[in-house]
């Protein structure tokens, strides 16, 4: 027997109860069972599905960057003097138009510079100044 029959049943019986009493007690009892229901099954249904729920919210934060995301911060190797207007860089074994992030910053050939951001398809670059 489906779930809503038996539901239709119970109500029906308590329902013949109740104009029978006229006490108002099969209606409440009713009303109560209904509310219990709810109860547990809303109580099931949220233990089951959060920890579901939080392990794709957590794959979703995780997920490796791709594409030029991946390229921020990552390391590369001046091939060309860079300068706020132009220079080229070689980042993950590709070649890069690049700028200094820092306008008055000039960097030499050789240097090994970090990735702050791109922009196109050029790499804004910045170099650890080093004091001596």
């Amino acid at each position: 027997m489906p779930a809503w029959l038996a539901w239709v049943i119970v109500a029906a019986v308590l329902g013949g109860v109740e104009m029978l009493s006229l006490t108002l007690v099969a209606g409440l009892l009713g009303g109560a069972g209904q509310a219990a229901a709810f109860a547990v099954t809303s109580g099931v249904s949220i233990a089951i599905l959060l920890p579901a729920l939080r392990r794709h919210r957590r794959s979703l934060t995780s997920r490796p960057r791709s594409g030029v995301a991946a390229l921020v911060g990552q390391s590369a190797q001046v091939l060309e003097l860079v300068d706020a207007q132009h220079g080229r860089v070689r980042i993950g074994g590709e070649v890069w138009s690049a700028r200094a992030y820092v306008p008055e910053q000039v960097i030499p050939v050789g240097t090994v510079v970090d990735v702050f951001e791109i922009r196109g398809a050029t790499a804004l670059v910045y170099a650890e100044e080093t004091t001596t």
